[in-house]
């Protein structure tokens, strides 16, 4: 008997991550989940420069300023609640001073274009279609920071305004980098803060707008919004506020993208980074034994035969 539906997934046989690789995550909070299972395994990867990104146009805009050294002046940040903001970035950025907040934000641009110049995958995560424009500006902001609501203007990016974000989005990477490979995928995570109906509006702009795109621009997609929907569909696969994955859904992903994008000696080299990561974390009875110091020993030689193969690892 079966009883789960599976979405039938393609294994790379090109494009394969690696420990070569070079990976940059953007986007939503979701990015942040798979980044951080590539840091814990020890990938070279860059998670969200500029704090989390929710939408392809916040993403759109700092890529451009990046690529095209745009750097931010005073005159991009806004006070409020006793700090400095930038519109553009996470509330992470900000700063109760201004001067450390600017240098920030021209930090993350000067990294970004770095990281981009040089990676080899760049993982895009869309989390809504829902933005707010800042009504004093008429600009669509990334974060409202808690701002007030009415300083603001809601709106659902149609789906052609997202294709024409997410092909901005491409140009301005392989401006610079030509070779880099991008996978986009839509984030698990139900923003039913703009509504039930809404967020199925935002979510379907943002896979119809992503297909075109990918079917024509020579870039790939990941269904992590379907594999939640359609494989993971019980409520005891989300967290308690029933709107993020739980630990166990992202594991579940996690599994399938490493099963599609992973090269098989990745695979084999992820395995020995675990058993180091699990020995690490071990805690002895007795830290002075004989047989704590012979586990100690050996956990050193796994992480220097590790090193000897990826010099850029560290424990």
């Amino acid at each position: 008997m079966n009883l789960q539906t599976k979405i039938s997934l393609k294994k790379e046989t090109k494009n394969l991550i690696d420990y070569n690789a070079k990976i940059i995550l953007l986007g939503s909070c979701f990015s942040n989940n798979i980044g951080t299972k590539l840091a814990y395994y020890k990938f070279q990867v860059t998670q969200n420069p500029f704090g989390i990104l929710f939408h392809p146009k916040a993403i759109e805009n700092l890529l451009d300023r990046a690529i095209n050294k745009n750097q931010y002046t005073e005159n991009d940040l806004v006070f409020s609640n006793g700090s400095w903001h930038c519109l553009d970035a996470h509330s992470s950025i900000s700063s109760t001073n201004k001067k450390e907040v600017l240098k920030n934000l021209n930090t993350a641009l000067e990294h970004t274009k770095l990281k981009v110049e040089n990676a080899s995958h760049i993982i895009i995560t869309l989390g809504t279609a829902w933005v707010y424009r800042y009504i004093e500006n008429d600009k669509i902001v990334a974060n409202c920071h808690k701002i007030p609501q009415h300083k603001f203007s809601k709106e659902l990016l149609s789906i052609n305004e997202i294709s024409e974000s997410l092909l901005a989005i491409l140009n301005s990477i392989r401006s610079i980098n030509s070779k880099v490979k991008v996978l986009f995928t839509v984030s698990p995570v139900r923003h039913l803060k703009d509504g039930f109906i809404e967020n199925t509006r935002s979510k379907a702009h943002l896979i119809s707008a992503t297909h075109y795109i990918i079917d024509s621009k020579k870039s790939f997609y990941f269904p992590s919004y379907e594999i939640m929907m359609d494989e993971l569909r019980d409520y005891r696969f989300y967290n308690e506020d029933m709107i993020h994955p739980s630990e166990t859904a992202i594991n579940y992903i996690w599994l399938k993208f490493i099963a599609t994008w992973f090269s098989e000696r990745s695979i084999k080299t992820m395995d020995e980074v675990l058993k180091v990561q699990k020995a690490m974390a071990h805690k002895p009875f007795f830290e002075d034994s004989e047989e704590h110091q012979l586990f100690l020993k050996k956990i050193a030689q796994k992480k220097d035969a590790l090193k000897l193969k990826h010099p850029f690892i560290s424990f």
